[in-house]
């Protein structure tokens, strides 16, 4: 059986959010101010394309993937952001859940961004996983999968 990076990735996040349940804490509780810092920090780096902020808020065996089934690794996700061809003008993550399993961390929020390129205005609205873990004393973005949410009622 072939498990890819994003199966192991989502697996993981499973086994950490089914350990935190069963220990009959609050799955989705902020129990570490410095993850949800870590993911504004994060966010903030996406819009204003800042590469040294993003190097430094991600793993080296980062597995970053798109709703489009795209995956890439710290230096192809870093040098994507940084020369992007649109003009990001928002970027938003409502709705963030975070919890905390000793030194494993999971974020779920939306990814909300408006952009443009070649005078083309584009929406994405999707939702996201991310799994952190601490490393040296800073969270550090170990796998990221974006997934296109289900249609409004």
């Amino acid at each position: 059986m072939n498990v890819n990076r994003r199966q192991l990735a989502i697996a993981g996040a499973v086994t950490l959010g089914a350990a935190k349940l069963l220990q009959g804490a609050a799955a989705f509780a902020a129990d570490d101010p410095g993850l949800t810092a870590a993911v504004e920090a994060l966010r903030k780096a996406i819009l204003s394309a800042d590469k040294a902020k993003l190097t430094e808020l991600t793993a080296s065996e980062l597995s970053y993937g798109h709703s489009s089934a795209v995956v890439q690794d710290q230096a192809t996700f870093v040098d994507g952001v940084v020369n992007r061809k649109a003009t990001v003008k928002s970027l938003d993550f409502p709705d963030l859940k975070l919890f905390v399993a000793g030194d494993a961390g999971v974020a779920r929020h939306r990814y909300v961004s408006d952009s443009e390129q070649d005078g083309k205005a584009n929406h994405v609205d999707i939702g996201v996983l991310e799994v952190w873990q601490k490393q040296g004393g800073n969270w550090k973005l170990l796998a990221r999968q974006g997934f296109k949410l289900p249609d409004k009622i």
